[in-house]
Formats: C-alpha cells, sequence, structure tokens
C-alpha cells in the first residue's frame, strides 16, 4: 500500500488546480519519491485539507522524519599558512648569484617562492650546497 500515492490522489481530487499538488503527482510518478522539503510542502497542504484522514496525515509524518535532513556545513577555518624562513631564501639566492643553472637549487628556490613546504632534509641540503659551492 502506497501511502504516499493516496494521499497525492486525494489531493489532486480536492485540489485540482493546484500547480503545486500536480507537480508534486507528476514527479512522484516519473521519480518514484519527492524530498524532505517537498514531502514538508504536501504535509502543510494536507493538514488543510480535511478529506484526507489523521492516519495518513501521521504516516506522512513518520515518512518526512526518516528521511535524511541535508544541511550545508559550517565554513571551514584554514591552517594558518607556514611562515617563511627568509635565511632559507637568502642561502638560496647567494648560490643562485654564483651559479644560476644550477638545477636543483633552482628546483628548491621555486618550491620556496611558491610557499611550499621545504623539507627539513632539503634545507640540510641547501646548506650543504653553500658549504661546498662558497
Amino acid at each position: 500500500m502506497d501511502i504516499l500515492l493516496t494521499i497525492l490522489q486525494e489531493m489532486v481530487k480536492a485540489h485540482p488546480t493546484s500547480n503545486f499538488v500536480n507537480s508534486l503527482y507528476q514527479q512522484y510518478c516519473n521519480r518514484g519519491g519527492l524530498s524532505r522539503k517537498q514531502l514538508e510542502g504536501l504535509h502543510s497542504k494536507a493538514l488543510i485539507t480535511e478529506s484526507i484522514s489523521q492516519a495518513k496525515i501521521a504516516t506522512l509524518e513518520a515518512i518526512i522524519k526518516k528521511k535524511p535532513t541535508r544541511e550545508r556545513a559550517a565554513a571551514s577555518i584554514k591552517a594558518p599558512m607556514p611562515l617563511k624562513n627568509n635565511s632559507i631564501g637568502e642561502m638560496l639566492d647567494e648560490i643562485l648569484e654564483k651559479y644560476p643553472q644550477h638545477k636543483r637549487l633552482l628546483f628548491l628556490k621555486s618550491k620556496f617562492d611558491n610557499d611550499e613546504n621545504i623539507t627539513p632534509s632539503e634545507i640540510a641540503e641547501i646548506e650543504k650546497f653553500k658549504k661546498l659551492l662558497l
């Protein structure tokens, strides 16, 4: 027994000119279901209609309560950007002044300029290059 279909059929009989009820009936017949908001609108209309029994209205309320509530998530808090270590940038600039074509240092410099995380092993690598090349 499909309670929603019987409620919709009774609503169409009670309100034949209502676009809202007719569209709900068409959607239910075509898609096989209604959203929570549509069911809430149907419930408010069904309360006004006297030809629908209270038992069917109670069943409609139970169906509405079973439907999931879709709410927007609260705005997420972004993590603060890591502070830039300017000494690393200065070391990279010093080395690149003497060796502007050094590929690994160019890669690390672009990583530094794009505010990407530079790992401790990469920092140690930069310091090693500074000792060797300067």
